[in-house]
């Protein structure tokens, strides 16, 4: 059975097995690719207000964590950044954790959820996001520099809770 809980910092060691892979890529995220471990824990774990795991049998399938994305007068809204490992792919977990960081979002009192980064290349994601309700608040041409497609568009994708 799946289940999400919040990320232990003994959780980082799987974490960072999901992490160096994706950002290694740099085709989904804006992190440096050679983001090393040290400052992969202060994004994913020290920085935000709070980070989860999504687990089955105590094997970390993905990730996500909520932060502020702005403060003073934009401090209502939030930031999510999710990961999911390669072999869980498929499964609804992206699903799964954005429904439930929804949920923490609004125990946290945050009235909206924004993406700043979404790049279009990543179809799959800008569809996922569409179908959980976000709408595309704007495009920023050419704001991501993919390592075979060169710049690429994004979106800054936003749903009020």
């Amino acid at each position: 059975m799946v289940e999400i809980r919040k990320a232990l910092k003994q959780d980082f060691e799987q974490i960072w097995k999901i992490f160096q892979p994706i950002v290694s890529a740099g085709e989904t995220y804006p992190y440096p690719r050679n983001t090393s471990k040290e400052e992969a824990f202060r994004i994913w774990i020290k920085e935000p207000q709070k980070t989860f795991v999504c687990l089955e049998n105590k094997h970390i399938l993905g990730t996500y964590y909520l932060k502020q994305n702005q403060s003073g007068q934009g401090s209502h809204v939030c930031n999510c950044g999710y990961m999911v490992s390669a072999d869980a792919r498929g499964k609804g977990l992206a699903t799964f954790m954005c429904e439930h960081s929804q949920k923490v979002a609004r125990e946290l009192n945050y009235k909206g959820m924004q993406f700043n980064l979404v790049v279009v290349s990543n179809e799959q994601a800008v569809r996922l996001w569409s179908k959980l309700g976000f709408e595309t608040a704007g495009k920023i041409t050419k704001a991501f520099q993919h390592p075979t497609l060169g710049y690429v568009d994004a979106l800054i994708m936003y749903k009020w809770l």
